[in-house]
């Protein structure tokens, strides 16, 4: 069984179509690269699926648990929509961290706020928020970032806010972790650290959906690869296939563009 499947995703804002018949399935521990230029629906794909926005039609799963069908209104509860969206973290472009807590803290927020709802919290609160800040250290580690627990995001690179936050996004060990163009805001020298830390979440067969403009690294890292244009799905295949052996003209043009 897949652990996620997208059928038929449609989203529009006013008259405007952004996504039109959305539809993919993804396995678990594989990585799926999105391509395409901007305005062509990618990060409206991540928005909809973590329900940051609303799809207008389709519906999507996760573990074979229907999370939203457009046409079920039972699957739209606004109570519902936090639990929901644990199912995937979510790497924004910007780091998005809070600029007055620490790295640590930052990792850590989610779990202390959802830590209250747990069963027996006030009886045993000194132990879960030890063992959080515990889970919280040992994730800034894998980022290699032990050592900048205690630091403010001001006192970070981007490079590093960035690692922060894929340890945030991790923290709350979703079923698929997302990143939307994840090293569009940093400098080139600094996109090689967080392409590293990717590339050795793919090696773990960490479940994986990655918007990027990177095709080299969406090639070699990838499992599948979408190619969109104008809020579609123009092709989806093997990444080294769809990239070296385009099939349609509209990836061919976009190939050729990003190329020149």
């Amino acid at each position: 069984m897949s652990i996620l499947e997208v059928r038929h995703i449609e989203k529009h804002f006013g008259a405007t179509q952004v996504l039109t018949d959305i539809s993919f399935s993804l396995e678990q521990g594989q990585a799926l690269s999105i391509i395409g230029a901007s305005g062509s629906g990618k990060t409206t794909l991540l928005r909809c699926l973590n329900l940051l926005e609303r799809p207008d039609g389709g519906s999507f799963s996760v573990r074979g648990e229907t999370l939203f069908d457009a046409s079920d209104p039972a699957t739209q509860s606004e109570a519902q929509v936090r639990q929901k969206r644990l199912h995937f973290g979510l790497v924004f472009q910007s780091f998005n961290l809070f600029p007055q807590y620490t790295a640590l803290e930052n990792v850590t927020l989610a779990g202390r706020l959802l830590a209250k709802e747990r069963p027996g919290f006030r009886e045993n609160r000194r132990e879960i928020y030890a063992e959080i800040e515990r889970q919280g250290q040992e994730l800034l580690a894998r980022m290699g970032l032990a050592d900048r627990a205690g630091h403010y995001p001001h006192q970070l690179s981007g490079g590093q806010q960035q690692r922060v936050a894929i340890a945030r996004a991790l923290a709350l060990q979703p079923d698929v972790l997302c990143f939307d163009e994840p090293t569009s805001a940093l400098d080139p020298e600094l996109t090689g650290e967080v392409l590293k830390v990717i590339r050795s979440l793919a090696e773990e067969k960490t479940t994986m959906i990655i918007v990027t403009h990177e095709m080299a690294f969406a090639r070699d890292v990838s499992d599948q690869l979408i190619f969109m244009d104008g809020g579609v799905i123009v092709e989806q295949g093997d990444p080294h296939q769809v990239i070296d052996n385009p099939q349609q003209e509209r990836t061919k043009r976009f190939l050729r563009n990003y190329q020149s």
